[in-house]
């Protein structure tokens, strides 16, 4: 890779990558000549997946990919795009949830590291209101078929069998 390649970084948390995270994962891939998806691991957090599973969810879904990398990192994220030799974020928007956090940590990151831009993609407008979070409430109630709406098909039996996991009685799980 040359000096003068575009990289970026598409952080997040990806506890489970959505449809919505693998929209913005396509249309980043074709605007750099390599992306780096950038899976943050917040101790303090609980997630669903493991680091090493959500990196090989994503590795799974973007295999047909071949400018994309999937990496772990802890600590800021701006921290980390530096680390990765980008000077390029990307954020995945959804229509008014996230904005307001996300104009927020734009400008933290802008006092960290005035040389990393900011861009911020919002996935296809089906997609936009799929997050997580959504998909931790929904996948008890869903049917395979509906899931698929909302997550790559390649994890929707990791995704159910982790959730029906978390939700057994104490003792059973």
């Amino acid at each position: 890779m040359s000096e003068s390649a575009r990289i970026a970084v598409y952080t997040g948390s990806f506890d489970p990558v959505t449809l919505g995270h693998l929209n913005v994962i396509r249309r980043s891939s074709q605007l750099v000549d390599r992306l780096i998806v950038g899976i943050g691991i917040n101790f303090e957090k609980t997630t669903l997946f493991t680091p090493q599973e959500r990196i090989e969810f994503v590795q799974r879904v973007t295999a047909n990919l071949d400018n994309i990398e999937v990496r772990s990192f802890t600590g800021l994220a701006v921290h980390f795009v530096r680390q990765q030799g980008a000077r390029v974020m990307i954020r995945g928007l959804r229509p008014l949830t996230d904005i307001a956090s996300e104009i927020t940590m734009l400008m933290a990151n802008r006092q960290l590291d005035h040389d990393i831009e900011t861009i911020f993609l919002m996935a296809d407008s089906n997609l936009a209101h799929v997050s997580s979070s959504l998909i931790k409430q929904i996948t008890p109630l869903a049917d395979d078929t509906m899931l698929s709406k909302f997550l790559p098909a390649e994890i929707v039996a990791d995704v159910r069998a982790r959730v029906e996991q978390e939700n057994q009685p104490d003792g059973l799980g």
